[in-house]
């Protein structure tokens, strides 16, 4: 299997292009960014738009799934060649090592120029988290892949299996916490956010790669208001600050003052739903999905797909 994978060198050139390309294009379209309350945004959005570099990946194997099948199902398994285990467990780990490869160089290219290696400054861990999110985005690459195999491994054509892929996404999308927050779902689907293994992804990806680094506000960010006669902004604002955090551009103005209610990214996580705490479980959720998919799909093939003991006995007479 290995060896025709390399022997299909126009298929792993457009996974090279449709995911270097892309996570590219996504690292410099953030180039530079700050961690203003916009700039905060930015690079979540960052990570929103790198979700569908992922989903893409899904329709990309399909194809190459079908034809693999076809071929074995006519070829292979009826001069009993190989095993159809063989088949499925060589076709998904082959797929797990060139996303993993391809993992590699998106993160380079989106990582650094989007600059979210300087969060990790302030904490003295850039090389630490560096290699944290390296993980991560070779963990949800290689659960793109064994996802494609779940939804393709029992179904009877491509086109059933990219409709229903369709619906996949979109649920994932939707209910992974960055559209709209667990306290903002209707009762009904909240259990799609619990269950949903993009809010793993997105949870563990923004705490690692934005927490617990220093934020302030740009200009046209600042809140703006008086204080009592007699009193400073740093008087006025004492008790509060200390109660919900943020900053005053100038405390001892007695004029306009100037507030910026964030000084830390971690109060932007908690307002998405991230934490920083849960990085490394959340990372650790997103391995269990993984292993899941690699279990359904070669569950759904046996069932779906591998002939019964009946059927096998009614040929051989």
């Amino acid at each position: 299997m290995p060896q025709q994978y390399w022997r299909t060198p126009s298929y792993i050139y457009s996974k090279a292009i449709l995911t270097v390309g892309c996570s590219l294009l996504i690292g410099f379209s953030f180039f530079d960014s700050k961690n203003t309350m916009q700039g905060l945004q930015n690079q979540m959005f960052g990570v929103f738009i790198f979700l569908f570099v992922v989903i893409q990946l899904i329709y990309q194997i399909m194809p190459m799934w079908i034809s693999q099948r076809t071929l074995y199902e006519a070829r292979e398994r009826q001069s009993k060649t190989y095993a159809w285990q063989a088949f499925m467990l060589s076709n998904i780990f082959i797929e797990m090592a060139w996303n993993a490869f391809m993992a590699i160089f998106c993160f380079l290219v989106w990582y650094y120029p989007a600059g979210l290696y300087r969060n990790a400054t302030a904490t003295d861990s850039v090389h630490i988290r560096s290699l944290h999110t390296l993980l991560i985005v070779v963990a949800v690459f290689i659960f793109a892949s064994t996802l494609a195999h779940l939804l393709i491994a029992g179904s009877p054509s491509e086109e059933i299996a990219g409709a229903v892929a369709t619906l996949v996404t979109i649920l994932l999308y939707a209910f992974c916490g960055i559209l709209t927050g667990p306290n903002d779902l209707p009762r009904l689907w909240i259990f799609m956010y619990r269950v949903n293994p993009f809010t793993c992804f997105v949870s563990s990806f923004l705490s690692t790669t934005l927490g617990q680094a220093p934020a302030f506000c740009a200009e046209s960010e600042f809140q703006t208001f008086f204080p009592p006669e007699g009193q400073n902004c740093g008087e006025y604002m004492a008790e509060y600050i200390k109660m919900a955090r943020g900053y005053l551009k100038d405390e001892n103005a007695v004029g306009q003052c100037r507030f910026c209610p964030m000084d830390s990214t971690d109060q932007f996580l908690v307002s998405v739903n991230a934490s920083w705490d849960t990085r490394w479980r959340d990372f650790g959720l997103l391995w269990v999905y993984v292993w899941i998919n690699v279990v359904g799909a070669i569950g759904l093939y046996w069932i779906c797909r591998v002939p019964t003991t009946k059927v096998k006995k009614e040929k051989s007479l």
